[in-house]
């Protein structure tokens, strides 16, 4: 099953990467490169990974909810920050 799961976990982070992937031939706009995709790719599957490591460890649902949710904000954040850059770092995209 945890194999089963993991495949699933890296699927879904390529089918993801396929969405730039795919717009990059059609438009400008979208305009990524290998560092990028790498990126994108390292902060999906860890996200995934992290999400899997904590419904296998945490028992209570609240707390499974509370844990993923926690991590997803962080993605969220992490990838606003490289993409336009929400808090001006040197990180940021912009």
């Amino acid at each position: 099953m945890k194999n089963k799961r993991l495949i699933i976990i890296v699927l879904i982070v390529v089918i993801i990467l396929f969405i730039p992937l795919i717009a990059m031939q059609f438009t400008d706009e979208v305009n990524w490169n290998l560092f990028d995709f790498i990126i994108a790719g390292a902060l999906l599957l860890f996200t995934g990974l992290m999400c899997e490591l904590t419904i296998i460890k945490i028992k209570k649902i609240k707390y499974r909810i509370a844990i993923c949710a926690a991590i997803l904000v962080s993605l969220m954040l992490i990838w606003g920050e490289l993409a336009v850059g929400v808090f001006g770092t040197p990180l940021s995209g912009s």
